[in-house]
């Protein structure tokens, strides 16, 4: 039996939230102390079955057939409401990331009606493909593709940035006429049942959006992906997590939209000005502590200033300020577990190996309050080290980066590409010219020229490489969750 004063976290199916089963459950930790939040009930294989099942139903009952303009209406009213209960989704955000409530307002829970609304011009203002064709003896055929919903999709999201991903995908989604079921990280379960309850209260019929909690491999992840009933799997998350699933997929040949992880790379050039290029830099590399897919852990710098860069970029680390979530000042939280500290620790002991410098940080910090007990590390950088190392070839996903020096624009771009990943680039440079060529060159889904983390959601967005497969954004979302039947007729 539960009690009513312990906070559960519960799956959603079929537009209500289940009594849990304190049997199979989970803890919901404060990365920030290591303090219980609250207690997760994880989905077994039925409680997965169900939800699939009402996301069927939901299709069958005609949500799949509902006028594009009336769901366009209802992701509108959803945006609303989320700026309605706005500091809602921000507790619940900070509670399981434990971020700086600056970041969770402006940027994780800020883009959550953003993507609503932005999805719900795109699908509103879609298109279709047409055209005429010419036939022998004069005659002609009309082609015409009409695109229907995918169906059932399965939507999987990290812990990093869970609300703003979330949305990201269940937007689009939504828009196109989709079911979904979704499966939030074990870390960061809040944020989706109360997306659930936005849902329920702007009148999405019930069924549409359902949501299991779990783990990966043997649990809510993997039982999800490999269910009969799922038409479509939309992941972000580790490269290690999406190959994964891609083998879990195959047999069914379901489609995939996969932005997995990122080694990413930023090259600064002597022309830039300094200021501009060290304040990006310190973005790229230090915002959300490092665990960003876009986050740059590989700064190339043009041999002219690269004391400048290094000395200028130490001098900033330096004064990041960890603490308090709810405090304004501080700018920098923790990393998400114990777990995954361990593992960015496990890099600092390969970079020191490997001869590397330690200019900035390098440890876990004295934070002198209860907060000792969170998952925190501070934000560091490495001198030293060459791309044959293992922490400049590996993804860390921690508030890190190694500086190292070149001479030419050929040796940048060649020490840049040098990745099995493929996520995203940035060039700092005060030529265009230059900042256009080079930005072309670098194979990655996105290249920023003189910015990072600008983002357009009318563009195409995702990886190659190890980075993922596929695209989403603007139309690319629409494409992933349809499909298309043309018709041809003979006139």
């Amino acid at each position: 039996m539960t009690t009513s004063t312990e906070r559960w976290i519960r799956n959603y199916v079929d537009g209500e939230f289940i009594d849990p089963d304190p049997q199979r459950s989970f803890d919901n930790l404060d990365p920030t102390t290591g303090a219980l939040v609250g207690r997760v009930h994880e989905a077994d294989s039925p409680m997965v079955d169900r939800a699939v099942a009402a996301a069927r139903r939901a299709l069958h009952r005609g949500w799949a057939d509902t006028p594009v303009r009336e769901r366009a209406e209802l992701l509108r009213r959803a945006a609303n409401r989320i700026e309605e209960r706005f500091e809602e989704f921000v507790a619940a955000e900070i509670a399981d990331t434990g971020k700086p409530i600056t970041q969770a307002r402006e940027l994780d829970v800020a883009r959550a009606p953003a993507n609503f609304r932005a999805f719900a011009d795109i699908a509103a203002a879609a298109g279709q493909e047409s055209f005429l064709t010419d036939l022998a003896g004069g005659r002609q055929a009309l082609n015409y593709a009409v695109r229907k919903p995918l169906g059932v999709v399965a939507v999987i999201v990290p812990w990093n940035l869970p609300l703003l991903l979330l949305t990201w995908k269940v937007a689009p989604a939504l828009a196109c006429g989709n079911a979904v079921v979704v499966k939030p990280s074990e870390e960061t379960p809040s944020t989706a049942n109360l997306l659930a309850e936005v849902l329920q209260e702007v009148g999405l019929p019930q069924g549409v959006y359902n949501v299991v909690h779990g783990f990966g491999a043997g649990s809510a992840g993997e039982l999800l992906t490999a269910h009969p009933g799922i038409d479509g799997v939309t992941f972000t998350g580790s490269s290690a997590t999406g190959t994964h699933v891609m083998r879990t997929v195959a047999p069914r040949v379901k489609p995939v939209s996969f932005e997995l992880g990122g080694k990413n790379a930023a090259v600064v050039f002597d022309d830039v000005d300094l200021e501009e290029a060290l304040t990006g830099l310190t973005r790229s590399v230090f915002t959300n502590t490092g665990q960003v897919c876009l986050c740059t852990e590989r700064v190339y710098v043009q041999r002219g200033i690269f004391d400048d860069i290094a000395e200028g970029l130490a001098e900033r680390a330096a004064r990041l300020r960890l603490g308090a979530p709810l405090d304004p000042a501080t700018t920098t939280g923790p990393l998400i577990s114990q777990a995954h500290r361990d593992k960015v620790l496990g890099y600092f002991e390969l970079a020191e190996q490997a001869g590397a410098e330690v200019i900035a940080g390098g440890g876990i910090p004295e934070l002198g309050t209860a907060l000792n007990a969170g998952s925190w590390i501070e934000p560091t950088l490495w001198t030293g080290l060459t791309n044959a190392d293992r922490p400049i070839r590996e993804e860390i996903f921690g508030p890190v980066a190694a500086l190292i020096p070149f001479d030419t624009d050929d040796e940048a771009i060649a020490l840049a590409n040098d990745t099995e990943y493929g996520l995203a680039a940035a060039v700092w440079t005060n030529d265009l010219r230059r900042g256009h060529r080079v930005a072309q060159q670098m194979r990655v889904g996105i290249s920023w020229v003189n910015t990072w983390f600008t983002r357009e959601l009318r563009s195409p967005f995702g990886g190659a490489g190890l980075s993922g497969i596929g695209r989403e954004g603007g139309e690319s979302s629409l494409h992933f969750y349809t499909e298309p039947t043309n018709v041809c007729v003979q006139l």
